[in-house]
């Protein structure tokens, strides 16, 4: 990330707005999960939530240095330094796979395809993969100049989701772009 994309997402602001908005819309009306997933921890806001939000949390960090801190800021969380499309866990054991505010720094949308693959090989069978994330534009383009910024397109999705495997597929736009699709 260029240093005020980093700055702004390690910033408490960032967090506020995560836990008081993003996460609850993202995860509103889904089942509280037993084993969940969650892929691009970041710094860590998101993870702060899910330990309440499920029993067992693995979080996925592509990044060294974040993984690094994510481990020592949450010991009871198993953290995994690895790529978010080859994660180093079995087929099936998870009943919700998360993200949010990530995928479009996945690049390129062929990435992006491999990682929801990815999320429903590690999902149970009626399992849940959700997130959300930003919706395109010229401002967040240029917030992410140096940075790898590939929005994803909410009229595509569905259908990306369904050729990964997923079924009952819901994707609503607002200020931010929600999606829902389960194993």
């Amino acid at each position: 990330m260029n240093s005020l994309h980093d700055a702004y997402c390690s910033s408490p602001e960032w967090a506020e707005i995560l836990v008081g908005e993003v996460l609850p819309w993202g995860l509103a009306g889904l089942p509280e999960p037993e084993y969940a997933v969650e892929l691009g921890g970041g710094f860590g806001a998101s993870t702060a939530y899910l330990l309440d939000w499920a029993r067992r949390l693995t979080v996925i960090e592509a990044d060294a240095t974040l993984a690094a801190g994510l481990t020592a800021r949450f010991p009871t969380v198993d953290v995994r330094h690895a790529d978010a499309r080859r994660v180093p866990l079995a087929d099936g054991v998870a009943d919700a796979v998360v993200c949010f505010t990530m995928l479009h720094h996945v690049t390129p949308p062929a990435a992006q395809d491999e990682l929801f693959f990815e999320a429903a090989r590690l999902l149970r069978p009626g399992g849940w993969f959700a997130g959300t994330d930003s919706v395109a534009s010229d401002r967040l383009r240029e917030f992410h100049d140096g940075d790898v910024y590939e929005p994803l397109d909410p009229q595509t999705l569905p259908v990306r989701l369904m050729a990964a495997g997923f079924g009952e597929v819901d994707v609503e736009v607002g200020d931010r772009l929600r999606f829902r699709a389960r194993r």
